[in-house]
């Protein structure tokens, strides 16, 4: 039996007007609301009916999907270093998941504006934080006698951003609604453009009634913002150079038909930020934290990538995900604390500490920064309080830092940029960062101390050193060993992008940094026993 040409609609004249335009597709088929139901109505009661001619109809191809290789599962460090990342964008937010994190290992916090003389026992595990944007944790082993030194992981948990301007209100332009923001340490550069951006940080409230003044955090749970690029259409203006200030500005909305949308209304005439911010922008963060306009005193805000982490390849060997530098090394780095803390407790003689730092992006040299003293003053804090009148020279000189910060992997794509047998390939191990010129504070002892430590646990090792002719970035290392005289070493897990918006690494990166960093909070004392036992007195 054969359809019916009925079924089937008419091909239209070769030309037809649309809005008294012809249209240069006339001479496809249109298949009227009559046609639809009809070819409905008889398909429906002819279940047998002979199929039309393959040049009357669209042959759809099996289409065969599959979510994830079923010969690959995710490592569970991964997949909560991924739901890390897109559950906490800002400084502010991964600070407080790792007190929490800490708080639920059973860390007692400790705030620096209290006296820690009667509140540290050894055997303890005790965290502190500075500025909801620091945050240094330790365990005092049960045999803890003063002089006696501190393993140390130090990394830091600031990103690339773009933070919202003081005055972030703009003119509108052309029916744009448009957010000031500034960029903080390279941001906003091209791999921002075109992305979907969110909104979230620190906002400092008001209470009405009791004149509390606090601070809370906010992540608006959509894209708000987008940096859109100039079509290549347009020839050389789309080419660049382009204006950090005036080209690169968000947009945030359309203004709103009604223009009274953009007027105070009566109870937010007297709000502290209005004026100096949109109106509407005010009333989208009053909302999400479920306070008056008037409440809002002032805010940290910044931009971010909404888009969340995946792993990727065709193996899944891949981890791509905004902000890897270097909140990876620090989520390695407290876990691999958490997962030793226990025994320590029992069984150490010294002090394991993390401390996670911010403003590590543009020097450090702020209060919540390496340079800031807060690994310093915790420590002091420590022996002061169970150290029986020892120095801190004294612990200095027993201590052992790591500066654990992200290192550049081997881009295949530029070979010619990485010196030769200097090249880190992501899934195989972290990687010790060298330089010659104290950027890096890796030297032979230092090395040769992490090295065992690596033997001991069954770690893989890789090394990096730049190129004579290109320049090295830096890390919180030299300026925390400068200032303790410890031992140090830099090292970090690889990366591919550093910098961009979206990064790469490997799918069991994120394990290997833990496995390394636990076995370095586990091994570090017994290998400096060895060490101390060469040295000559």
């Amino acid at each position: 039996m054969r359809v019916p040409t009925s079924v089937y609609p008419q091909t239209t004249p070769a030309s037809v007007e649309v809005n008294n335009l012809v249209n240069p597709a006339a001479h496809i088929p249109v298949f009227s609301q009559q046609d639809q139901a009809s070819a409905r109505d008889f398909f429906a009661s002819n279940v047998n009916v002979t199929p039309p001619p393959a040049s009357d109809h669209f042959v759809h191809s099996e289409r065969v999907t599959r979510s994830v290789p079923k010969t690959k599962v995710v490592d569970p460090y991964t997949q909560a270093f991924i739901d890390f990342i897109y559950e906490n964008p800002t400084t502010y937010h991964a600070a407080e998941y790792f007190a929490e994190e800490l708080t639920k290992a059973g860390f007692t916090y400790i705030s620096e504006r209290v006296s820690w003389k009667n509140k540290l026992t050894k055997g303890g595990k005790y965290f502190t934080t500075r500025n909801g944007s620091s945050l240094v944790a330790f365990v005092i082993g049960a045999n803890y006698t003063g002089g006696n030194g501190a393993g140390m992981i130090a990394c830091h948990i600031d990103a690339l951003t773009a933070k919202v301007k003081p005055i972030s209100k703009k003119p509108v332009v052309e029916g744009y609604t448009q957010l000031g923001a500034a960029p903080y340490a390279g941001a906003m550069s091209m791999t921002w453009w075109d992305r979907d951006l969110g909104l979230g940080g620190r906002v400092v409230v008001k209470d009405e009634n009791s004149g509390i003044i606090q601070t809370k955090l906010i992540h608006l749970p959509y894209p708000v913002a987008r940096i859109p690029t100039l079509a290549p259409h347009f020839g050389a203006a789309a080419n660049g150079p382009f204006n950090p200030e005036t080209n690169t500005t968000p947009i945030i909305a359309l203004e709103p038909s009604d223009p009274a949308e953009n007027e105070l209304r009566p109870d937010e005439v007297g709000a502290p930020l209005a004026g100096r911010h949109n109106i509407r922008l005010l009333r989208v963060i009053a909302k999400e934290l479920g306070v008056p306009v008037k409440s809002l005193l002032n805010f940290d805000l910044e931009l971010f990538d909404t888009q969340k982490g995946t792993v990727g390849g065709l193996e899944q060997d891949f981890l791509f995900c905004p902000r890897i530098d270097d909140k990876i090394c620090a989520f390695a780095a407290v876990n691999g604390l958490l997962n030793s803390c226990e025994e320590y407790a029992v069984t150490g003689s010294s002090i394991n500490v993390v401390a996670l730092f911010d403003d590590e992006e543009i020097g450090s040299l702020l209060r919540q920064g390496a340079r800031g003293g807060l690994l310093e003053g915790s420590l002091t804090r420590v022996v002061d309080a169970l150290g029986n009148g020892a120095t801190m020279q004294q612990t200095y000189a027993n201590s052992f830092l790591v500066s654990a910060d992200v290192i550049h992997a081997v881009n295949p794509n530029f070979m010619n940029a990485y010196m030769q047998y200097h090249m880190p390939r992501l899934n195989v191990g972290v990687t010790v960062s060298c330089d010659p010129n104290g950027h890096m504070t890796t030297d032979a002892e230092s090395l040769a101390f992490l090295e065992e430590v690596a033997r001991r646990t069954n770690n893989t090792l890789q090394y990096f050193q730049i190129r004579n002719d290109s320049r090295s970035g830096g890390t919180v290392g030299p300026m925390l060993s400068s200032s303790m005289g410890c031992r140090s070493i830099d090292m970090g897990i690889p990366q591919l992008a550093m910098h961009s918006i979206r990064a790469c690494t490997g799918s069991r990166d994120v394990a290997l940094g833990v496995r390394l960093f636990q076995g370095f909070y586990e091994e570090w004392e017994d290998v400096d026993y060895y060490v101390r036992s060469g040295e000559k007195m």
